[in-house]
């Protein structure tokens, strides 16, 4: 997926990727019952906002934004951000299964 698709994803409900390469800013946001397997995510920030998202990202992601529920594995993140007291998912960030 190329940055310019990014908002087509928005909102999806019981989206499956599988072995993806995501590329670009605010990826995968608004979702319910998404889930991603051993995708990358290539120059990608603030993606997940308000989602409700199981994720295992084999690449590093630039930020991660205020995920609303799930479990977000990834290799490694430089920014958290958490400025919504409805955003509770879980983000481990180390070792990602391939």
């Amino acid at each position: 997926m190329t940055e310019n698709c990014r908002a087509a994803l928005w909102y999806s409900d019981g989206l499956t990727l599988e072995n993806c390469r995501i590329i670009g800013t605010q990826s995968l946001c608004y979702c319910r019952n998404l889930k991603l397997m051993n995708c990358e995510m290539i120059d990608t920030d603030l993606c997940f906002e308000k989602s409700d998202v199981e994720a295992v990202i084999t690449t590093p992601v630039i930020s991660i934004k205020n995920p609303k529920a799930g479990i977000i594995r990834v290799l490694s993140v430089g920014e958290i951000i958490r400025d919504d007291s409805e955003s509770e998912g879980t983000i481990l960030i180390g070792s990602v299964q391939k």
